[in-house]
């Protein structure tokens, strides 16, 4: 769904959480491509380094609440305004529900659930009209899968999340879109924080998905459920 008018994303001032994984670094290069001004945070600098692209370079743990509210902070200082936040942040965990941690359990809610609460919370105080805020909650959000309920339920909230703060965000004309991409080739299921990842199918390259989130940020897009990256398959 898309509301018809294009977004110059040229200057537009963007804050990317999780920029270094797969998906993340991906969106930065495409959005370095676009002309935007980016701010990337990750726990680690070495690995925002790695991505490559001029930007603000934060190295920050935005599961403590402060850290989030100082990641918005710091885009805003960086470009004098904050137009864009696109949430990449996320882990994983497999196993059933009687075999996994209650700590594998806290984790997945407040790395998947939490942030991006704490980065929309803070960044609705400073964005202007016609901003983004942009949470990747994935297909498992539309159809969770057993050896993943947890993990699965963590990304559900986040799109239960996105459907109501969109209405709130609505009022000062800022978009929020969830996106739900199908399985994505990045190492994030190589490193769980519990269990071992089943045989999975052939992932989207991450590139696609980050071509499918840009194009909707630049063409009003205020939904991405999975079909809309089928194409990419």
């Amino acid at each position: 769904m898309s509301d018809g008018r294009r977004e110059d994303l040229a200057g537009r001032s963007v804050l990317i959480a999780g920029a270094s994984g797969g998906i993340g670094a991906a969106i930065a290069r495409r959005l370095h491509a676009a002309g935007a001004n980016l701010t990337l945070v990750s726990r680690d600098l070495d690995r925002l380094r790695a991505v490559g692209v001029p930007a603000r370079l934060q190295p920050l743990d935005l599961r403590d609440p402060e850290q989030a509210r100082r990641a918005v902070e710091v885009a805003h200082d960086h470009a004098g305004r904050l137009d864009i936040v696109v949430n990449a942040v996320g882990v994983v965990a497999f196993g059933s529900v009687s075999e996994l941690s209650v700590d594998a359990m806290e984790e997945l809610f407040l790395t998947n659930t939490f942030v991006p609460i704490f980065l929309a919370k803070a960044a609705l105080e400073v964005m202007e009209e016609r901003g983004a805020i942009v949470n990747i909650s994935g297909v498992i959000a539309e159809r969770n899968l057993p050896g993943m309920a947890a993990y699965g339920a963590s990304k559900a909230a986040v799109r239960s999340f996105d459907e109501a703060l969109a209405r709130e965000a609505r009022r000062n004309k800022i978009r929020v879109i969830d996106a739900r991409p199908p399985h994505t080739a990045t190492a994030l299921s190589e490193h769980p924080i519990e269990g071992t990842a089943p045989r999975m199918p052939q992932g989207l390259a991450a590139d696609v998905v980050a071509a499918v989130i840009c194009e909707a940020l630049a063409d009003g897009a205020t939904a991405l459920p999975s079909t809309s990256f089928e194409a990419g398959r």
